[in-house]
Formats: structure tokens, C-alpha cells, sequence
């Protein structure tokens, strides 16, 4: 008899509020969430729904004020636990603005060897290793070495600069990649060379677990086994991403699908 998947990351009923007193405003409510080696979770919903909170929490980055984060078995239970420090080594995080989270003063290949120089006494790495695998993580989300090593972000579209930022992202071989609104700063072609992209990690590293925050069904569809979706914080629907796009049990569902077909 085959075990039950082990999931990489998995948070429990987990709560979070901000501020105090009668200022308090519950940001999320007993959300449990697990996404295994290998797989996509899309989390959903409108904005002020809990999204990016939620995944600040699960990367240790937020505190939580109830509930429970493990990674890989082992819990996150503040920086200096087993758990936070495999987390911190072993995931990459895409943000959502390319030209913000990228160094205007860096030429591509030194914003994606970045990782690798953090860790390189680490990872007993030297400097032609560091930049022979930036060279093959630009190749690797479809930009030619040639002719963006030496580009800069300015000199760059949207979607290059966010394919750059992905390259930056997987250039440490994570176990785990979260993105948060990858596309939504780009346009509607910018976004198509994107999830592109994706797909072909996927394909390229089976083992990898994602994690991808967006409001835009279209994009998750392609990409997700499974979807959350988050109301004001509360969890109101999971499950495999072909059931839930065509027999949503929530209202709620139905409304983000009932838009994303406007």
C-alpha cells in the first residue's frame, strides 16, 4: 500500500490579527493550507482577502497568532528552529514588480548570482561555479545569456525583467517557490512569456514545490493542481483546480469566476 504524500510545507489553522482593542482586524481565520513535493497551489481571491499575509506566515516572515507552520516535519518556531533555517535555505520567493525587487545597478547576471554569493562558503562555491550557474538559470527561463548577462533592468520589458527575477529565484535550486502576483504588473503578452516560463520549470524540475499567489484565474488554471481560496480571510473553498473552476461550492467562488469570464 503506497504512504500518503508528505507535504513539503503545511500551516494549521492558522490566525492573524492587526492592531489592537477595538482597532483589531482579523486578517485570517484557521486557515490550514499543505502543499506537497512536486505540486502548484494557486491561492486566490480579491484583494484584502489575506493572500500575502498568509504567505508571509508560511515563509516564517510573519509571526502568526495561533496555529502552526512545519517544514519539511520540522516546525517553524522563530529563526533560530530547525525548521526556519531549512525554510530560509531551501525556498526562493518571486515578487510581484520586477523593477522593484531587481537592482537598477545590476546587470542581470549579477542579480541572479546574488543568491548564490550569499551562500557560497556554504556551498563551497567559487566565482566561475557562481557564474556558470547564472549563466544556466537565464538559459533556463528562456533569456540567451548573450544578450541579457549584461542587461540591465532598465533596458529590459516587464516580462524579461520578471523572467530574470525567476531566474534569480530558482539559481539556488530550491525545494520550494513562491510567487506572489508574478504576472500582475505586466501586460497581456508579458504574462503569457511568464507562465511560459513556469511551465517549462515545471517541467525541468519535477521536484519543486510552488506555491503562486494571483487574483487571475486564467493564469492559475494553467499552472495549479489545487486551489485556496481566501474571503476576508476565511478559507472558503479547496481542492483539485479542475473541480473547483467548474463546481465551486462558495458564492464567493462563483463571483471570482463569474469576473474572470467578464
Amino acid at each position: 500500500m503506497k504512504e500518503p504524500a508528505v507535504a513539503l510545507i503545511e500551516g494549521q489553522d492558522i490566525c492573524k490579527s492587526f492592531g489592537h482593542g477595538r482597532q483589531s482586524r482579523l486578517v485570517l481565520d484557521r486557515v490550514s493550507v499543505a502543499v506537497n513535493q512536486g505540486s502548484c497551489l494557486a491561492v486566490v481571491g480579491g484583494s484584502g482577502s489575506g493572500k500575502s499575509t498568509l504567505i508571509r506566515i508560511l515563509l516564517g516572515l510573519e509571526s502568526l497568532d495561533a496555529g502552526s507552520v512545519c517544514y519539511d516535519g520540522l516546525p517553524l518556531e522563530g529563526p533560530t528552529s530547525a525548521g526556519y533555517r531549512a525554510l530560509r535555505r531551501q525556498a526562493s520567493l518571486v515578487f510581484q514588480n520586477p523593477f522593484a525587487s531587481l537592482d537598477p545597478r545590476w546587470p542581470a547576471l549579477r542579480s541572479v548570482g546574488e543568491p548564490l554569493r550569499i551562500q557560497a562558503k556554504q556551498l563551497g562555491l567559487g566565482s566561475e561555479s557562481i557564474r556558470q550557474r547564472s549563466l544556466d538559470a537565464l538559459e533556463a527561463v528562456g533569456l540567451d545569456p548573450a544578450q541579457f548577462a549584461d542587461r540591465f533592468p532598465a533596458d529590459c520589458s516587464g516580462g524579461q525583467a520578471q523572467r530574470i527575477a525567476i531566474a534569480r529565484a530558482l539559481v539556488t535550486s530550491p525545494r520550494l517557490l513562491v510567487a506572489d502576483e508574478p504576472m500582475s504588473s505586466l501586460d497581456v503578452s508579458a504574462r503569457l512569456s511568464v507562465l511560459e516560463t513556469f511551465n517549462t520549470i515545471r517541467q525541468a524540475r519535477p521536484e519543486t514545490a510552488i506555491i503562486i499567489v494571483s487574483h487571475d484565474l486564467g493564469i492559475v488554471q494553467h499552472m495549479a493542481e489545487r486551489i485556496l481560496v481566501l474571503e476576508e480571510g476565511h478559507m472558503t473553498e479547496e481542492g483539485p483546480t479542475r473541480q473547483v473552476l467548474t463546481q465551486p461550492r462558495s458564492p464567493y467562488t462563483r463571483s471570482l469566476i463569474a469576473a474572470a469570464s467578464l
